[in-house]
């Protein structure tokens, strides 16, 4: 954390898998993240198999998928954390990292959400998370570089993550 408690980078927080496991992001230090709120009935849930091809194509030369399961936007996520690992697996064969599923608004939101929203905020300077999917690439450093709307399909962020790898 920076000198006045206020993280710094994203590696100064930890999440919880979907297997419920504490998990410090400074584990994925040096990496580059696409951190994604997610969920399993949402018109953008196609988007899971765009995630995974973006997993398959970079995770080699260092990009992470972090998808964080969300209920927060027309109840899109009511399953269990068993049933949501079990969906994503079953449609769209998913292998990047889950984590448990948060908030990303409100008084309850992750801390984690809170400094990307403060980092990188929306449309009109929006801090709020307006959807599902919505995306959050962030460099080597910790950093955000960009935040992409829901309607943002994976496979354009391409030329943003094959800049930020280097």
């Amino acid at each position: 954390m920076a000198d006045d408690d206020t993280p710094g980078s994203v590696y100064d927080f930890t999440a919880t898998d979907i297997q419920g496991r504490e998990v410090p992001l400074s584990l994925y230090e040096g990496q580059v993240l696409l951190i994604v709120n997610t969920a399993s009935a949402c018109g953008f849930t196609p988007q899971y198999a765009g995630l995974q091809a973006l997993h398959e194509q970079y995770a080699g030369q260092g990009l992470t998928v972090l998808g964080f399961p969300c209920n927060q936007f027309g109840h899109q996520e009511p399953g269990s954390a068993e049933e949501i690992a079990g969906f994503c697996e079953r449609h769209f064969g998913v292998q990047f990292p889950l984590m448990e599923k948060i908030d990303v608004n409100g008084a309850n939101a992750h801390p984690l959400y809170r400094w990307l929203e403060a980092q990188a905020p929306g449309l009109l300077g929006s801090k709020a998370i307006k959807w599902n999917f919505t995306k959050f690439l962030v460099d080597r450093d910790g950093q955000v570089i960009r935040r992409y709307a829901p309607q943002d399909a994976p496979a354009k962020l391409a030329k943003d993550i094959e800049a930020a790898l280097g």
